[in-house]
């Protein structure tokens, strides 16, 4: 297996001979690529990348028409984190459907397959031609056994529950707990928290979502989760953008979860998993 790992700290798959290249940017902004030559091109290439900004988009579309021009024939991508999968609906009137957008400009580049990781909604793979989903099971299958096979389920609203209760299934029908939240689409305020259960007995609760922002959603649910007699809060987020930092999260919890599909995290109370222990599970999963 060959592979392209335009951000060179993030390598996904340990068993791949990764492809030399040199990438910049012009002083006019746009991303360029060199890719050495010194690799069979009859086989397959994967290219994986962080996608956090329209340049990091920008080298991905560079670096296919490269491979392409070399005569590669077969061109996966793996981008973990899809850009703009929350905005995956027009709210409000004068507003972008920005995930049709991402996906657009990497359908025109003809891939054999794109795979994402836990997508925000099926809206992703149903817009990405040639997608294949890799769920969180494997990612939160570790954070259990780091934390304990009693732990709750905490589904933070009702767009989580068909992914969370897959994942119950996945670990042997672990208990899950449902709430919900309210939010205004017009300010993006949260309110209205509310946990689905009388009393949580002192049992620890790990609450499960695909995309952890600033954070406002876990803080108010777990002010709600310790009304209700909780032990132990535990966060796992499969894309840590911890845009507003860790110092206002921490406090809540006893250990943060996340994978590298974003960015490097280091900190206090955090736990990274990377996605080379999870290509492991996963091929484990496969035997």
């Amino acid at each position: 297996m060959k592979t392209l790992n335009l951000d060179t700290n993030f390598n996904p798959f340990p068993e791949s001979e990764s492809i030399k290249f040199e990438a910049f940017t012009f002083s006019g902004g746009e991303p360029h690529i060199k890719i050495r030559p010194d690799f069979d091109t009859v086989e397959p290439v994967t290219i994986s990348h962080r996608l956090n900004s329209f340049n990091d988009l920008g080298l991905l579309c560079v670096a296919v028409d490269a491979l392409k021009r070399m005569g590669v024939k077969e061109i996966n991508a793996f981008i973990p984190y899809f850009p703009a999968a929350r905005q995956d609906r027009v709210m409000v009137a004068g507003e972008s459907l920005s995930v049709k957008v991402y996906a657009d400009i990497i359908n025109a580049l003809q891939l054999s397959k794109v795979s994402v990781f836990d997508p925000h909604s099926e809206v992703t793979p149903a817009v990405l031609n040639n997608c294949e989903v890799i769920p969180n099971h494997a990612f939160i299958k570790k954070v259990i056994e780091n934390i304990g096979n009693d732990t709750l389920l905490i589904s933070p609203d009702g767009g989580a529950l068909k992914k969370i209760y897959k994942v119950s299934e996945y670990l042997g029908g672990v208990e899950v707990v449902e709430c919900a939240k309210s939010r205004d689409v017009k300010t993006g305020k949260l309110s209205g928290f509310k946990v689905y259960t009388d009393d949580l007995e002192g049992k620890d609760c790990l609450i499960v979502d695909d995309i952890c922002d600033g954070g406002a959603t876990f803080i108010g649910l777990a002010e709600e989760l310790k009304k209700k007699n909780a032990g132990k809060l535990y966060l796992a987020v499969s894309h840590g953008i911890f845009s507003k930092g860790l110092a206002n999260l921490t406090p809540h919890f006893t250990k943060i979860f996340t994978t590298d599909s974003v960015k490097d995290i280091e900190g206090e109370g955090v736990e990274q998993i990377a996605f080379r222990a999870l290509y492991w599970e996963e091929k484990r999963n496969a035997q």
